[in-house]
């Protein structure tokens, strides 16, 4: 039987096939949009040439001139434009880091609060939910500068605990004064949060193979505390204060958090724990009713339940929308150039006036917050991943 030759492949039949024309259509576009940004960039550098506004990212080697008022990183006014925004750059991820963590804890006691079954606690959440999530995160931020700046002068500071003063000028702490045998310390602290992981693992591996359950958290919580606390005690227990002291107008030595400083945290994450509570509250009650009874009914602990049957199950319903609310608070922190905390955005249009480049300064800000909120994003889809429900 001779082969059946195919019919020859002509132009047009290439151009009705449907991949062709899909491929054609996605290359007219990327080529549009390489036109698009090519017009406004020769457009924006003509009209800078127009007015005689110097362009290019030579000022990033050029002396800042002015201070900012706290910094992780030392700096002063002599020091480059690439500095101070590196300094911008380290006090937003710090306000933004600390409040991520804090509003989860927040959110989720909150979000727990309102599914409990004493009525009183119920509803104290219930009114901070519906209170604080309805009143824009630009007040809280204002409302909480407001609180802060009507404290008493330095010389009237309230003091908590021995050592430590609340002022309109902030928070001032004690703080250890430095050691050779911290760092060995924090490595020891490292280790007991990776053993306390591998422990936690093997519970649950034999929970799940031999129905035994091993109690996780106060096995943990040693693991945690006693590797560093053994380290500390064997290098001679050495631990030395350094505590703030008034001198002149405001208190030196120790730590300090400055009120702008703590205003920004409490606001943003005081607004942000609400909408987390309401997704730990909706995760919660997707869970089904006659699980819940169920597992009652079998004599099984409330805190047990919560942790090992609805939690488990309602991350799934928690984690997307949760990183949507991470990746909000992260931006709300720019609120701060509104009661001079020196974020990167109070930074970069200080520099924006100081040297007149618009575009530079504004397209560092733009790359700074999309690198954090891609970061973000890929951490939190990656731990969805690990929390899906595998289906059998």
């Amino acid at each position: 039987m001779a082969e059946q030759a195919h019919p020859p492949k002509n132009n047009r039949s290439i151009l009705h096939s449907i991949a062709f024309r899909n491929i054609a259509y996605q290359l007219l576009l990327v080529a549009a949009l390489a036109f698009l940004g090519w017009y406004l960039y020769d457009n924006i550098n003509e009209n800078l040439d127009r007015q005689n506004i110097a362009t290019g990212w030579g000022f990033l080697n050029e002396p800042a001139g002015f201070d900012i008022s706290e910094s992780i990183i030392p700096f002063d006014s002599s020091q480059t434009f690439a500095r101070i925004f590196a300094a911008g750059v380290l006090n937003t991820l710090h306000v933004a880091f600390v409040g991520i963590f804090l509003a989860t804890l927040l959110g989720i006691t909150m979000g727990i609060a309102r599914v409990s079954r004493n009525w009183l606690v119920s509803k104290v959440a219930s009114a901070y939910v519906e209170i604080c999530r309805n009143v824009p995160v630009v007040l809280h931020v204002i409302f909480w500068s407001s609180i802060i700046r009507l404290l008493p002068h330095p010389r009237q500071a309230l003091e908590p605990f021995n050592g430590a003063f609340i002022s309109n000028r902030g928070l001032m702490l004690p703080f250890p004064v430095d050691n050779i045998l911290y760092p060995w310390v924090a490595f020891a602290l490292v280790l007991g949060i990776g053993g306390a992981l591998i422990f936690a693992r093997w519970a649950r591996f034999r929970r799940e193979h031999t129905g035994q359950y091993i109690s996780v958290f106060w096995p943990g919580t040693s693991i945690i505390v006693g590797l560093p606390l053994l380290v500390w005690v064997l290098g001679g227990a050495p631990l030395t204060w350094d505590y703030p002291a008034l001198k002149g107008f405001n208190y030196q030595g120790g730590i300090s958090l400055s009120p702008e400083y703590i205003a920004l945290l409490i606001g943003i994450t005081v607004y942000t724990g609400a909408f987390i509570a309401e997704i730990v509250r909706s995760g919660i009650e997707s869970i089904h009713r006659g699980q819940i009874e169920a597992s009652r009914a079998l004599g099984l602990r409330h805190g047990f339940i919560m942790r090992f049957i609805i939690i488990p199950q309602a991350l799934r319903v928690i984690v997307p929308p949760t990183a949507s609310q991470f990746l909000s608070l992260t931006k709300n922190s720019s609120l701060g150039v509104l009661i001079g905390y020196p974020d990167l955005v109070n930074i970069g249009n200080t520099s924006l006036n100081q040297t007149g480049q618009a575009v530079e300064a504004i397209a560092i800000m733009m790359l700074v917050y999309l690198t954090i909120s891609l970061t973000i994003s890929i951490f939190m889809n990656f731990y969805n991943k690990l929390v899906a429900i595998r289906e059998r």
